[in-house]
Formats: structure tokens, sequence, C-alpha cells
């Protein structure tokens, strides 16, 4: 056994963290139903029927370039065909070859993390190559700490106190705001609430976003949240007690359709939408359980619940929702091998192509 998971060795631990960080939803009771009147077509609605402008062929090029260019020297290298998932009929790219020269604009990635990550931040143990390969392309990444147990208001008020807090921006804005999971409605709350934060952000971009909420919020507790607290090594506090309610599809569609968002923002969705295969084993529960409104889940949310209404659509990445942002099997591979099973994904790779797309959209319409 790896030396870091001696503190996952407990079964009662392991139930604990495997209950409580699914959203719940493989340990609840009640069953979930299928959407009704509102629910999508089981044939994809092209993008640009639904407000949503499709880049998805662009974002395919720049992000094989990406790969093949760093290979393996980055981790969890994947051929692009297999980090990306064809959907439908996705649009052809430009054809132009990819410039991976450094950035001009030297665009800050700032990250907003999901439901309960800050009970388990200091056993993940992560390295920080997400930063610095960033670095290495003249962009910058950070993490802006929210509450792990706290409602989207809450959270969004101190993502408004770090944005602030920040150097103002000597010319054009540099902070591109990242929301993972529950961190993307976050950050919608907090750019629609704080106007004065609009004009120090480049861009919003929603991963594996909890944008419409997620099912599996609708069947459970808060105090099912609160056992992240007990993860060994947790700091977190159990905050105002709102996180799994701002996580029901009801609150989240009755908030988007009360709350327009600023339209002098740009807004981007990143969709986990994987094969069934790279599933993790310990989220196929969730995930079958989710199947019974939508099989097109990440385990944890369903593929239209991720996108921002209005945004670019980049990509459809061929990873669960754990895959995407939280990397356990990589100092934990006892854990990897048992249970995370699929948890190897190019992160650093995928961060980089994020940003060299932003930029470049950005500078094109900005002309």
């Amino acid at each position: 056994m790896h030396p870091n998971d001696l503190t996952f060795a407990r079964p009662a631990a392991a139930m604990m963290v495997a209950c409580a960080a699914l959203l719940l939803g493989a340990c609840a009771t009640k069953p979930l139903l299928p959407y009704s009147a509102d629910t999508p077509p089981l044939v994809l609605v092209p993008a640009s029927q639904a407000g949503v402008r499709d880049m998805r062929g662009h974002f395919r090029e720049i992000y094989c370039a990406v790969l093949e260019a760093h290979g393996t020297a980055l981790p969890d290298y994947r051929p692009c065909d297999d980090a990306l998932t064809r959907v439908g009929a996705e649009p052809p790219g430009t054809g132009k070859p990819v410039d991976l020269k450094p950035s001009q604009r030297h665009l800050l990635a700032a990250v907003i993390s999901g439901i309960g990550y800050d009970c388990f931040k200091p056993w993940l143990n992560t390295q920080g190559t997400v930063v610095a390969n960033l670095r290495q392309s003249g962009y910058d990444g950070m993490l802006i700490d929210v509450d792990a147990l706290s409602g989207s208001a809450n959270n969004a008020r101190q993502i408004r106190d770090a944005i602030m807090a920040m150097p103002p921006p000597e010319g054009a804005p540099r902070v591109v705001l990242i929301g993972y999971s529950k961190g993307a409605p976050d950050i919608l709350e907090a750019v629609v609430a704080y106007p004065e934060i609009r004009g120090r952000v480049a861009a919003v971009v929603s991963a594996a976003g909890a944008i419409g909420g997620s099912p599996l919020a609708n069947d459970a507790e808060q105090y099912q949240a609160d056992l992240m607290r007990h993860f060994p090594g947790a700091t977190c506090t159990a905050g105002d007690g709102g996180a799994v309610q701002s996580l029901r599809p009801a609150t989240r569609k009755a908030w988007l359709a009360q709350h327009p968002l600023p339209g002098e923002l740009r807004y981007y969705s990143l969709v986990t939408f994987p094969q069934p295969e790279r599933i993790s084993s310990i989220l196929k529960s969730s995930y079958d359980k989710l199947a019974r409104v939508d099989s097109r889940n990440d385990s944890q949310v369903i593929f239209y619940d991720q996108v921002i209404p209005g945004s670019t659509l980049l990509g459809y990445v061929n990873a669960d929702h754990w895959a995407l942002a939280v990397p356990i099997a990589r100092t934990h591979p006892t854990i990897g091998s048992l249970f995370v099973t699929q948890n190897a994904y190019p992160r650093e790779a995928l961060t980089e192509t994020i940003l060299r797309f932003v930029e470049e959209d950005l500078m094109m319409n900005s002309k």
C-alpha cells in the first residue's frame, strides 16, 4: 500500500467518503425520476439552435496540437481522439496550423472547485503541475478558495473578494474564471451580484459545471455532505449549510431564469461526456442512478446541464466527473487501482488548451 493511502484504509472511512463525495446519489434511498416536459429530446439539438456557439472543431485542433507538442512529457498522455468524445455532428476546424507561441495576454486561470473540495484538498496533495505547465507557456494559474459546504451566494461573495484583492489590470483583463462542478454556478452568481468585478474578468468557463444542477442533489441532504468534514485531515467548516440546496435543479434553473448573465463577459462551456468504459468503478453506481434520468452523464451531472446559456461550446471531454479535475490516482495509486480506476487524464494539456482557445477567441472578437 502506498504510504499516503494509510488514512483511507479503514472501510468505514472509505464508505463515508464515497457517499459524501458522490453528491450522495448512490447512498440515498429515493429513486430518481426522469425529467418531464422540459426534458431535452434524445436527439442532440444543434448548438446553434440552443443559443450556443459550437466551436468543438477548432478546440479539438488546438487540443490535439498541445497534446502532441508535449507528448509524454506531461502526465497521463492520451491520443487526442481518446481525450475528446465525438458527439453528433461536430463542426470542422479551421484547417490552419496551430500556433503554440507563448501567450501575449498572459491570461490567469482562476479555478473555483466544487462541493467538498476544501475538505480533502490536503489529502489530494496535488503537485502543482497544471500551474507549472501554464507558466512555461506564458500563462498563470491559481485556486480561489471558497467554502466547501456553503451555498452559491455565500461563495460568490468570496469570489468577489478574491478578485477585488488582486491588482487591477493595467490593460485588458487577464482573469479567466474556471468553475468546476458547483464552482461554475458560484462564479455565475458572483458576476451577476457584483458588477465591480466584471472589468477584471476576461472570460468565464464552465468545466463540468453544475449550471443546471444535478438530479442527484434532489434526494440528498446537507447532513450527508457534512460527512466530508470528518475526512482524515479535513479542515473545512460547515459554512452556511447551503451547498446541496444550491445544486438542486429547481434552484439552479430558477436562478438562471431570474438572473440574466452580464452581456459584456464571454462564456465558455467544457462538458464531460465519457464513454462508459471511462467511468471509474466507484462512480458507476451514481452514473447508473443518474442514467434513470438520462444516460448522457458523467456520473454527477447530465451533459446538457453543464452548458452556460449563450456560451461557446468548447468540447465534450472523454472523462468522468472526477477525472476532469480531481487527481486522486496520481498520489494515491492504491485508491486509484481499486476505486478511481479511470482517474488518469491529461489535465495540464487541457488547461493550457482552454487558455489558448480563450485568448485567441478574445483577440478575434476584439477586432
